[in-house]
Order: structure tokens, then C-alpha cells, then sequence
């Protein structure tokens, strides 16, 4: 079941006191979800739900811990009881699957540092949310480890890849000695929330990734894909995973942060020709970081698309990935989970 109203005013009145935050309630918890969205959310949560195989994986189309991982976030991100509501089962099984899937010595969370980047974002969201007693209940494996214990892991896998990288920075393998801007916001934004959760993350990990994202962005707003230099190629869904990544990594002053979230909010219509559900998971976040008002008119668009664009058996593009990016697309109206904090 959804979260009562009460309880969401109880908890924004506590966190007020004891932190001090000045935001507004509609800001910070929405204000009332419209009736589409939660249409939409309702029906493709229905077809993620139908489509996890019983040992808790999505596998058509894409598959591997960065797809497990955006669907388990698509459930925990709408305010379902994640232990005891109508899909606490799924996500338990997508939880043990996402932390049976890791190599118990490097932490790494196949198939690629992309997937690993979602998963370890996944797992930083379900840390402390999800009630451990009930995750390994004997029916399906042993416990291989809580879910504390694969963070701290993804994270130290992260670190040792960036060690090894001369650019600080990832690429697919965790052994790269290349990066691009599109693996390392994956992988930092894990490291974020990780950081968030209450796990060590060493400072120069994400400094040397930030640093990359930086030297890759340009006074348009550009960002490059890889190499790290300059700002070549339009891409508006680069732009929005590096004024994302700024945004929560508390640089909001950088002049590449403000470049690049001028860039994104010069054309909120923009619409990608291919990926487009790429584009739309980081274009929420980012507009939502940076200019609220934006994100209103933006989100108010995407909602009139992926209304039309959703099949009638809740699904996008008939795959989990693109379903589950979309409906993350979306999530901002609810709120629920830290990563969609400001």
C-alpha cells in the first residue's frame, strides 16, 4: 500500500527539526500526484512485476545489475511499503539477485561499470529501507550477504577502478584505462548515494571523477563523450547527467554546472531520436535540481508523451530497461526515495 499522508507529514515535520531545512512541503514531498501518472506508474509496474523471471531478474531484451537495478528503484521509488506491500516480494527477489549476481571478492556488479553504477545506486536507495530480517527468508538461497555489506563492496570495487584509471574516472571494465562521461555519471551517482547512506566513500574518488565530467564540458553546456576534453557533440542527455552529478555533488556554483543547466533549459521540448528514455531519466533529475519551475513544465510535457506512448500492456518499448527508465522518468512526483531529494 501506498504511504499514508499523515505519515509523510509526521516525517517532513521531523526532518524540519532536526535538520534545520527551510523547503517548502510541496517542494520537498510534492504536492498531489496527477491521476496519469499514477496511471501510468500503476500499469507499467504491473508489467515490470509480470516479467521478473523467479529468480528476481529482468532479462529481455538488456539484462545484467544496472537493468535489475532500475527496475528495483522503479518499485521502491512510488511510495509501496517496500516489506510488507503489494510488490515487497518483487523487490525482495530483485534484491537478492542483484547482490547474488556480485563477485563476492571485487565487489563488482556485472555486466559493465554502467550496470554497476545502477546497481550500486540501487542497493545505496534500499539500504536502510529495506527490512533485512525479511530479504533472506531461507526460500530461496542462503544469505550471501546483507545489503550494507554489497554496498560497501560496489563502493570499493568503484574506488579501486578509479585508482587504477589514469583518467579517475570509468569505462565499461572495471580494469579501463579510458572513461566516458556517460559510465562515469552512472558511477557516480552511485557513489553519491552511497555517500548519502552513511557509507565511506573517500573524497578523492569523487573528486577525480568530477574532475573528469569538468574537463569534458564546455562553456556551451557541451559535454564530450570521452577523452575528457572540451565539449564536443551536442548531446542533451550528456548535459544532463553532468549538471546532474554537479547538482548532487553540491557544486552549484561551478560555471560548468550553470552551463550546462542553461543548455538543457534552453529547449524543454527537446526530444531524442534514439535512447529517448535515457535522455528523460536524466533530464528529470537534472531540471528538478536545478530550476523547479522548469521541471513543472517539463515534467508536465513528459507526462502528455509517455501517456501516449505507453502500450496498452503498460510497457515501453516492450523492454524492462526502456519501462523502467521511463517510469523513473516520472518518479519525481512522489519523491519517496533520497535520491530525488533537493
Amino acid at each position: 500500500m501506498k504511504l499514508p499522508a499523515i505519515l509523510l507529514q509526521l516525517l517532513f515535520l521531523f526532518q524540519m527539526a532536526s535538520s534545520g531545512l527551510a523547503q517548502g512541503p510541496v517542494l520537498r514531498f510534492g504536492g498531489e500526484v496527477p491521476p496519469e501518472v499514477d496511471m501510468i506508474y500503476d500499469r507499467g509496474l504491473q508489467w515490470l512485476a509480470s516479467k521478473q523471471d523467479t529468480n528476481g531478474h529482468w532479462q529481455d531484451g538488456y539484462s545484467g545489475a544496472g537493468v535489475d537495478g532500475l527496475c528495483l528503484m522503479v518499485f521502491l521509488a512510488s511510495g509501496e511499503d517496500p516489506n510488507y506491500g503489494k510488490y515487497a516480494g518483487n523487490i525482495r527477489r530483485g534484491l537478492r539477485a542483484l547482490i547474488q549476481s556480485q563477485e563476492g571478492t571485487s565487489g563488482y556488479l556485472p555486466n559493465s561499470m554502467y550496470h554497476h553504477g545502477f546497481g550500486m545506486l540501487a542497493l545505496a536507495e534500499a539500504y536502510g529501507v529495506v527490512d533485512e530480517s525479511l530479504l533472506w527468508d531461507g526460500s530461496s538461497g542462503n544469505k550471501v550477504r546483507g545489503i550494507g555489506e554489497a554496498l560497501d563492496l560496489a563502493v570499493r570495487c568503484a574506488v579501486t577502478s578509479a585508482k587504477r584509471n589514469p583518467l579517475k574516472a570509468w569505462r565499461y571494465s572495471p580494469d579501463a584505462s579510458d572513461a566516458d562521461t556517460s559510465v562515469a555519471g552512472a558511477v557516480l551517482m552511485g557513489l553519491l548515494a552511497a555517500r548519502n547512506a552513511g557509507m565511506a566513500v573517500p573524497d578523492e574518488t569523487i573528486d577525480g571523477g568530477l574532475e573528469y565530467m569538468r574537463r569534458s564540458t564546455s562553456k556551451s553546456g557541451y559535454v564530450a563523450y570521452s577523452g575528457g576534453f572540451g565539449g564536443m557533440g551536442e548531446s542533451m542527455a550528456r548535459s544532463s547527467i553532468a549538471a546532474l552529478v554537479f547538482a548532487v555533488s553540491k557544486h552549484k556554483d561551478w560555471e560548468e554546472y550553470a552551463a550546462t543547466l542553461k543548455h538543457i533549459m534552453t529547449d524543454l521540448e527537446h526530444r531524442e531520436g534514439g535512447h529517448p528514455e535515457y535522455y528523460r531519466y536524466y533530464a528529470a533529475q537534472a531540471l528538478f535540481q536545478g530550476d523547479y519551475e522548469a521541471w513543472q513544465k517539463w515534467n508536465a510535457a513528459t507526462i502528455r508523451s509517455l501517456k501516449e506512448t505507453q502500450a496498452p500492456d503498460g510497457s515501453f518499448s516492450n523492454g524492462s530497461y526502456q519501462t523502467a527508465m521511463s517510469l523513473l522518468a516520472l518518479a519525481l512526483n512522489y519523491r519517496f526515495l533520497p535520491v530525488y531529494e533537493r
